[in-house]
């Protein structure tokens, strides 16, 4: 729950500053800042990606779980789901309220790949880089927005607090059924969003990340995430038993 904490208290931070300030930070230094942020998420992106041991199981998730996530339209759906918030809490005077505010940064700060994918490394192996990370992403968006949609930035930090720590105690509870194959795997496959996420941060691409997000349910059915699995297949060949020791023969 550490890095969930930080996550909440940067989003304070950022909010409070940017309703301090209210002419925000000049775009020039925060476009320098985004593209640095950026370069550092595609490096820990990159680096999650080196602990999968199995490319068979990331290739089946990635396929079976982007299919799924593009038939379903995840991505236009959060889309929509979104528009049709703001504009329920949208005044007629043109101001912002601040239920406007609180719901746009609660759905720019918890919904996404990088949300999901930094808590389940959060509550499975306790690594809290990629929140740490978004952390620092949440920091800056929320001093910009708070600037334009006022207090309700601020008040969404508590909705950050309880939707990813809910996330992160979930993956705690299902950590102990998980074999640590499977959660490498998970973290293989979830660093390959990250990678996506900071190539459209970077301009680079325009992905649908949250059309790739169904590929972590289908990693730890998929073959070869099992315990047993190993980079030999799982050749009977390749295993010997405990305390097997060459025997004599012509080079003895």
């Amino acid at each position: 729950m550490l890095a969930v904490l930080v996550n909440t208290l940067a989003v304070l931070l950022g909010s409070t500053v940017g309703l301090l300030a209210r002419k925000g930070i000049p775009e020039k230094v925060s476009g320098a800042i985004m593209t640095a942020i950026s370069l550092c998420t595609l490096y820990a992106g990159v680096s999650g990606m080196l602990k999968g041991e199995n490319t068979l199981v990331l290739i089946v998730s990635m396929v079976l779980g982007t299919a799924a996530g593009t038939l379903l339209d995840l991505d236009g759906a959060l889309a929509r789901l979104g528009k049709a918030i703001e504009s329920r809490f949208r005044r007629t005077d043109g101001k912002t309220s601040v239920a406007e505010g609180f719901v746009t940064a609660s759905l720019l700060f918890c919904i996404g790949a990088m949300t999901f994918v930094g808590c389940i490394n959060a509550g499975l192996r306790q690594d809290y880089e990629l929140l740490f990370t978004k952390s620092l992403l949440d920091c800056i968006s929320s001093c910009m927005l708070s600037v334009t949609l006022g207090i309700g930035v601020l008040c969404s930090a508590g909705f950050v607090l309880v939707f990813q720590g809910a996330i992160v105690l979930l993956a705690q509870v299902l950590a102990p059924v998980l074999s640590d194959a499977a959660i490498a795997e998970l973290t293989c496959c979830g660093s390959v969003m990250i990678v996506a996420i900071s190539l459209n941060m970077l301009g680079l691409t325009k992905i649908k990340t949250a059309d790739l997000l169904p590929a972590l349910l289908f990693v730890p059915s998929s073959p070869g995430s099992s315990p047993t699995s190993r980079s030999d297949g799982g050749n009977p060949i390749n295993q010997r038993p405990a305390g097997w020791k060459p025997s004599g023969g012509a080079f003895s």
